[in-house]
């Protein structure tokens, strides 16, 4: 899997059991705390790992920094990076770095699945109902702090980065799932659309039955806005029509980009509760917000 059938991962298959999934991803600061920051580079970079049902085996850093920022800082972004890496089962073994102006940090992945419980995107089917396992709205809260947002929604949010989406794609694949994406820079609509493109499906979205992250609603309802969020909502276009009565503020969370958000996952009506208790069992959040259905690929938010 790869250019020919873009997923989230690239996926090389070794034998009948084992195949490799490649991925990579890096960006600037979005928090001020260096280890804080290393850690969700590390978490959003494995995301891709665990959305095409594989563990993370290996990691390697790449990193960008100034050549007068203190080795202090940089050393805690690269610890906060490995320990969170090594709380996923894998490990670093090394990376390359350059001179930037700008700070940025990430990996490079690389993990095992078993070809034949791979997750992918292209397999949405009608009567399916679509699943999510962490709350919107990480971009519009990072856009909120310096216009009045609260504390306490920033560390909500770093909160929910910071969580690996390891153990939900543990019980995605145990329950025999075959749909998957992680929400991220596309935000849920990017990302859902990319799903029902590949698929050749449709789908409605519930907007009150949304997860939030404390505080997204209102800071999306005062007017925090990511540059992101403009691009996607560009982007899906036509493909989503927002039924009369949808509040604004949730209109504008789906096109949110999250980082390291949460999965999104396709499951059969039959196979529908087991998922739900599985989940329940492990202590796992887990929000069922919307179905598939047949037709030309496109979402109705209502």
């Amino acid at each position: 899997m790869g250019l020919g059938a873009p997923d989230d991962a690239a996926v090389f298959r070794i034998n009948a059991r084992t195949a490799i999934v490649a991925t990579i991803d890096f960006f600037a600061p979005l928090v001020d705390d260096p280890y804080a920051y290393g850690a969700i580079a590390a978490a959003n970079a494995m995301s891709d790992v665990y959305a095409m049902g594989a563990e993370v085996v290996l990691a390697l850093n790449i990193a960008a920094f100034p050549e007068d920022l203190p080795p202090e800082i940089t050393r805690e972004i690269i610890r906060g990076g490995a320990e969170k890496v090594a709380e996923g089962g894998g490990a670093v073994a090394g990376g390359h770095t350059v001179w930037d102006a700008e700070p940025k940090f990430g990996l490079s992945v690389l993990g095992l699945v078993h070809p034949r419980r791979m997750l992918a995107k292209g397999a949405l089917r009608p009567g399916d109902r679509l699943y999510l396992t962490k709350p919107l709205g990480t971009g519009t809260i990072l856009s909120s702090v310096d216009s009045g947002g609260e504390a306490a929604w920033l560390e909500s949010a770093i909160e929910s980065m910071l969580r690996l989406n390891r153990h939900a794609s543990h019980l995605a694949t145990g329950a025999r799932l075959r749909a998957a994406t992680d929400v991220t820079g596309f935000g849920l609509a990017g990302h859902l659309w990319e799903m029902l493109e590949a698929s050749g499906v449709r789908a409605t979205l519930e907007a009150e039955a949304l997860p939030l992250l404390a505080g997204a609603r209102e800071a999306a309802a005062m007017g925090a806005h990511t540059g992101g969020e403009g691009r996607n909502r560009a982007w899906v276009g036509e493909h989503l029509t927002v039924a009369e009565g949808v509040p604004p503020e949730l209109a504008d969370l789906v096109f949110d980009p999250q980082t390291s958000g949460g999965l999104l996952l396709g499951c059969s009506a039959r196979k529908a509760k087991a998922l739900e208790a599985a989940f329940a069992a492990d202590g796992e959040p887990l929000w069922g917000i919307g179905r598939v259905a047949a037709g030309d690929a496109h979402i109705l938010l209502r």
